[in-house]
């Protein structure tokens, strides 16, 4: 595994400076988590970045310079893995005891990024200025979702927001998780089918060729095959630019398509009613569903918004369509596992967990868990799937070089009847 040095602060504000091995930066953030202490700069290499370690201040010329520069510097992008360290760094902070104020200004103060830096001014300034820290989120709504300002609204209101940012933290750490265990599995096909295509297209446009003068010389008819292959290589010579507009223009278009209502839904549609990765798909937003869900009640959010955001936080308008219509039906007065039930989308699981979590009185507990049962599931599904790809690439790249082949050597046999 990879190695990434790291700048961190304990809750007293020391700063510390480390490396630790982990699978990619969200592994590191977690690992370096258990370790007592949160990280303010992750990056990879063995060697800790020294310089960033700097002691926490609440210089006032610093912070109003900071803020002259905000409007600047918000044009960097701020990634999720700073949100979500800014996340548990501010649990962590005002589980100490620290005033909110002070607490964005050790972040401030740590933080390397300009962009996060601009952000966390500008929001600083907006608590100082009375707004609360729900409020100051909405000024950022692709950084901090309608999930994490409903979350951070509760806490102000419960008077428990340490507890529900910490709640906030886990929910991203697995997002994260489950974001980075999908991609590593789709990696290793897509490389795979990358390889399969350019070698294809190697053997179409610059061997092939070079075989076409040679067979066309014997003259007479050339077999099928051979033909075949020819005809496609010639096309793909004379016409290649084409080709690549017209394989442009299907990906742009397709994508403009998807971003429509009816284009989005059909797609989601076919995602979930195609055999082996419709089950996989349905999995993986229940588990969405569960994760979001249990996290928003956790946290004190009333179940009717907690429903309206886990709908729009599923990346499925098909599913989204039945959570709002199984929010329907626990507005009217049926229970949970009754309402999502009676909607005939999701997993039996995730009926019979919520019926448990209800009669129990540990609903956002029992939906957690279901998240990770579903995630588990998952898991296993993507691992036996991409082992299928590798025998499926090499079928298709044997069958087709077995065609090249054939396609040679029949005029080769059959050179007696072919050369005048």
């Amino acid at each position: 595994m990879p190695e990434f040095s790291y700048v961190a602060v304990d809750k007293n504000g020391k700063p510390s400076n480390g490396s630790i091995t982990a699978r990619d930066t969200g592994d590191a953030a977690v690992k370096i988590r258990a370790l007592g202490i949160y990280p303010t700069t992750i990056s990879t290499g063995k060697n800790a970045p020294h310089s960033a370690a700097k002691t926490p201040t609440t210089n006032a010329k610093a912070e109003q310079k900071a803020g002259q520069n905000a409007a600047q510097k918000m044009g960097k992008k701020v990634t999720r893995i700073q949100v979500l360290l800014f996340t548990r760094e501010m649990a962590d902070l005002l589980d100490a005891g620290l005033p909110i104020d002070r607490a964005f200004s050790v972040m401030i103060d740590q933080t390397d990024s300009d962009g996060l830096r601009a952000m966390l001014t500008t929001m600083q300034g907006d608590i100082r200025a009375g707004q609360p820290l729900s409020e100051a989120l909405t000024r950022y709504p692709r950084e901090f979702p309608a999930l994490y300002a409903n979350m951070v609204r509760a806490g102000e209101i419960s008077g428990q927001l340490s507890g529900v940012m910490a709640r906030l933290a886990d929910f991203m750490e697995k997002e994260s998780v489950r974001r980075s265990q999908i991609m590593a599995a789709l990696t290793y096909p897509m490389v795979l089918i990358s390889v399969a295509v350019l070698a294809v297209t190697f053997l179409l446009t610059f061997v092939i060729p070079k075989l076409s003068d040679v067979f066309k010389s014997m003259g007479a008819n050339l077999p099928l095959p051979t033909a075949i292959l020819l005809g496609t290589s010639a096309f793909l010579m004379k016409n290649w630019w084409e080709v690549i507009l017209g394989v442009a223009a299907i990906v742009f278009g397709t994508r403009f398509y998807l971003k429509t209502d009816v284009g989005a839904r059909s797609f989601d549609t076919v995602r979930l009613s195609v055999p082996l990765f419709g089950p996989l798909t349905l999995k993986i937003v229940s588990a969405r569903l569960m994760r979001t869900l249990g996290t928003l009640l956790g946290g004190g959010v009333p179940i009717l918004d907690a429903m309206d955001i886990a709908a729009s936080a599923l990346g499925n308008q098909i599913a989204t369509e039945k959570i709002l219509e199984a929010r329907g039906g626990v507005r009217q007065g049926e229970t949970l596992h009754e309402s999502i039930g009676s909607v005939g989308l999701f997993p039996p699981l995730v009926r019979h967990m919520t019926a448990v979590g209800e009669e129990t009185g540990r609903l956002p507990t029992m939906l957690l868990r279901t998240a990770d049962t579903l995630d588990f599931e998952v898991d296993n599904t993507m691992r036996k799937l991409t082992s299928l790809v590798e025998p499926l690439v090499v079928l298709f790249m044997g069958g087709f070089v077995g065609f090249v082949v054939l396609s040679i050597l029949l005029p080769i046999f059959n050179a007696n009847d072919i050369v005048k």
